[in-house]
């Protein structure tokens, strides 16, 4: 073998080493923030979860807003965000389609297309508002 085969062989050797690392590390990366997000809860069409609490898993449920149709944020009027609210969300016709206590400052909610009515309540202070979900995903922010 002369000297400029063995040279070529040698960085491909470290080329598909370093290859090999970066994959495992990527899919490290994505398990690690498919972990950090909380667990669903709901099933089919009408599913809900709820988190942001802590630097991981705040970041992995702001990831994840643009692939859901319903995202709520609640915080202080100051921006202090908040957990512990009550959420009530009645279709158009009134009917109940999804209550929830919040456990975090973001609540990611798969609901079929439609108008809805979102009801939230923290201590004693309730706030509504009114919603379309259907096209691209709708993020409603209450402050209290």
């Amino acid at each position: 073998m002369s000297s400029v085969q063995a040279a070529s062989i040698v960085p491909q050797k470290h080329l598909r080493r370093a290859l090999l690392a970066l994959a495992c590390a990527a899919g490290a990366a994505g398990a690690q923030a498919q972990s950090a997000m909380p667990q669903w809860k709901g099933e089919g069409a009408v599913r809900y979860v709820c988190g942001g609490i802590g630097s991981d898993e705040s970041t992995a449920m702001r990831a994840a807003m643009k692939d859901h149709p319903l995202a709520l944020l609640f915080a202080r009027t100051d921006g202090a965000y908040l957990a512990d609210v009550q959420v009530d969300i009645k279709g158009a016709d009134g009917a109940p389609s999804l209550a929830l206590r919040a456990s975090g400052p973001v609540c990611l909610v798969d609901l079929p297309a439609g108008r809805y009515t979102i009801d939230a309540a923290m201590a004693g202070t309730a706030k509504s508002q009114t919603v379309t979900v259907g096209s691209g995903s709708k993020t409603v922010d209450f402050r209290f």
